[in-house]
């Protein structure tokens, strides 16, 4: 499980860097947002993967033994999901404000105004 989303972390790096290299505004907030979604997926494996087993003590153990999921990764992700939604609408409308004066969303044809 962990060398497929290891692949998939990869992908989503690559594709992110690919797609920030381009010479286009839009595609710079896609790289960007795929950048955001490998980084959450990276860290929710950090965390690690495992099924059924819920991070809960037993009532005859002080501690937990063996292998259960780590809590505090998902909450990190769940927060970072709603950030990342909030910097994207916010980049979008940056954007497309952008165009609107510029007239222009490749990034190359942007001239020094005096």
């Amino acid at each position: 499980m962990e060398v497929a989303l290891a692949l998939v972390i990869g992908v989503l790096f690559g594709g992110g860097i690919f797609m920030m290299m381009r010479r286009s505004l839009v595609k710079l907030i896609i790289g960007l947002g795929l950048l955001a979604h490998g980084t959450n997926l990276l860290i929710f494996t950090v965390g690690r993967v495992v099924r059924d087993a819920p991070p809960i003590i037993p009532e005859d153990a002080t501690n937990l033994t063996g292998t259960y999921a780590d809590p505090v990764p998902q909450a990190l992700i769940l927060t970072a999901i709603v950030i990342g939604f909030g910097v994207q609408a916010f980049a979008i409308v940056l954007m497309r404000r952008f165009y609107e004066i510029v007239e222009t969303g490749d990034l190359d044809d942007l001239k020094i105004h005096d």
